[in-house]
C-alpha cells in the first residue's frame, strides 16, 4: 500500500544529490572553526537572507532559543503571539533555561498582532517591570493556517521597534516558504529582522538542521550560547553538505506544495463532515474541521492511517495537512479519494 505521509513537511527524505553530498563532504571539527562545508552553509544561509553571517544548529528550536538568549539578558521581556510557535511547541525554554519572561499577545488570523497592541505591551522603564527588549513574529505562521506575514507589516513592525529600541527575532521557520507565496525575494523579507531561524529540514528536505542568520556580533555571541546549550556538532559538515544542496536545488519547487496545498483543500471542501476555505490556503499547510458528531479528528486519522494517508489532529475537531516533497498532485487525488471515502463510511 502506497502510504501518503501528510503529518509535516518534517517527514521528507534527503535526495539523491543531498546522499551524495553528505558522502564526500569535507569536514573538520566545527567546534574549532574547522569544517569548510559547515562554514560555506553558513556564508550562503547569510547571503539569501542579506544578513552578515550564519551559524548552522541541530533545530529550528534551538535557533530560536539561541536568538532570545542573545537579545535578551536575565528576566528581560519577550512580546510574541499567543499561537506562536516558540509559545506552544518548544517547551517553554526561554523561561526554564533562558529566564527570559514570555508576554504573550493574541495573533490575528492572518498571523499578524496588531500594532497598537505590540505598543501597548511595551514596559516603561520601571523597576517593578521587565523590560522589553524584543518582539518575535512567526513566518510562516504555523498555526495560523500556514499564512506568509507580509513585507509591509514586516516594515511597520521594524518601525515600531525602532522607536522603542526593541529587536526583532523572526521565527522564520518556513520563510523560503512565505517568499515564494508572497513572490518576493527572501532577503528582503528578512531584511527587517535582527535575527532570523529557518529550517533545513522542513519543505527544503534536508535531513538535519536549522540556521540562525544575524550580524556578526550577533552571531559570535550566538556561537557561544549554541556551545553550552550542546550544539557543537564536531564533523557537522556531513550534515551542512545537505543544507548547502538544499538552499541550491529545492527552494524554486516549494510552489508545487504550494499548489498541491490548495488542490487538497478544495477537495477537502467538497466532502460531507469537513469544512475548509481553499482560498485561505497561501502555502503548504491546510487545516480543516471536522464538523460532523459522527467521527472526531483523531477517530478519522486513525481511520485514514489504516488506508495509507496520514495526518495529524491538532484539535479535538480539527486536522493539519502538510504537503511535502514526497506528495505529488497524483497523490493529492488520491488522498481526497481515501477521505472521501472514510467520511461516507462513518
Amino acid at each position: 500500500m502506497n502510504t501518503i505521509d501528510l503529518r509535516s513537511d518534517t517527514i521528507t527524505h534527503p535526495t539523491d544529490e543531498m546522499r551524495r553530498a553528505m558522502a564526500e563532504a569535507k569536514v573538520g571539527d566545527d567546534v574549532l572553526g574547522d569544517d569548510p562545508t559547515v562554514r560555506r552553509l553558513e556564508e550562503l544561509a547569510a547571503s539569501r537572507m542579506g544578513k552578515q553571517d550564519g551559524l548552522f544548529v541541530p533545530s529550528g528550536t534551538m535557533g530560536n532559543l539561541i536568538s532570545q538568549m542573545v537579545h535578551c539578558g536575565r528576566g528581560d521581556e519577550s512580546i510574541l503571539g499567543d499561537q506562536s510557535h516558540v509559545f506552544w511547541y518548544e517547551q517553554g525554554g526561554s523561561a526554564g533555561i533562558g529566564n527570559i519572561h514570555p508576554r504573550t499577545l493574541p495573533n490575528s488570523p492572518d498571523g499578524t498582532i496588531p500594532l497598537e497592541m505590540i505598543e501597548a505591551a511595551i514596559r516603561p522603564d520601571d523597576i517593578h517591570f521587565p523590560r522589553s527588549r524584543l518582539l518575535i513574529i512567526e513566518n510562516t505562521h504555523n498555526r495560523c493556517k500556514g499564512t506568509p506575514i507580509p513585507l509591509t507589516y514586516m516594515k511597520a513592525v521594524r518601525k515600531l521597534a525602532d522607536r522603542h529600541r526593541l529587536n526583532i527575532h523572526v521565527d522564520g521557520a518556513r520563510i523560503f516558504n512565505a517568499a515564494a507565496a508572497l513572490e518576493i525575494d527572501i532577503a528582503d523579507l528578512a531584511g527587517p529582522a535582527d535575527s532570523i531561524t529557518f529550517c533545513l529540514s522542513k519543505g527544503l528536505a534536508a535531513p538535519v538542521g536549522s540556521v540562525v542568520c544575524g550580524d556578526r556580533p550577533f552571531i559570535g555571541k550566538a556561537r557561544r550560547i549554541r556551545k553550552v546549550l550542546g550544539g557543537g556538532m564536531r564533523q557537522s559538515g556531513i550534515l551542512a553538505a545537505a543544507g548547502i544542496v538544499a538552499l541550491e536545488t529545492m527552494v524554486d519547487r516549494l510552489a508545487d506544495d504550494h499548489a498541491n496545498a490548495r488542490a487538497l483543500a478544495l477537495g477537502l471542501s467538497q466532502i460531507r463532515g469537513l469544512a475548509v476555505d481553499p482560498d485561505k490556503i497561501k502555502t503548504n499547510i491546510v487545516y480543516f474541521d471536522v464538523v460532523t458528531d459522527e467521527v472526531t479528528a483523531l477517530e478519522l486519522t486513525q481511520l485514514l492511517d489504516k488506508s495509507g494517508v496520514r495526518m495529524l489532529a491538532s484539535g479535538p475537531g480539527q486536522i493539519r495537512a502538510v504537503t511535502n516533497y514526497h506528495v505529488g498532485s497524483g497523490d493529492i487525488e488520491q488522498a481526497t479519494s481515501v477521505i472521501r471515502e472514510a467520511m461516507a463510511s462513518v
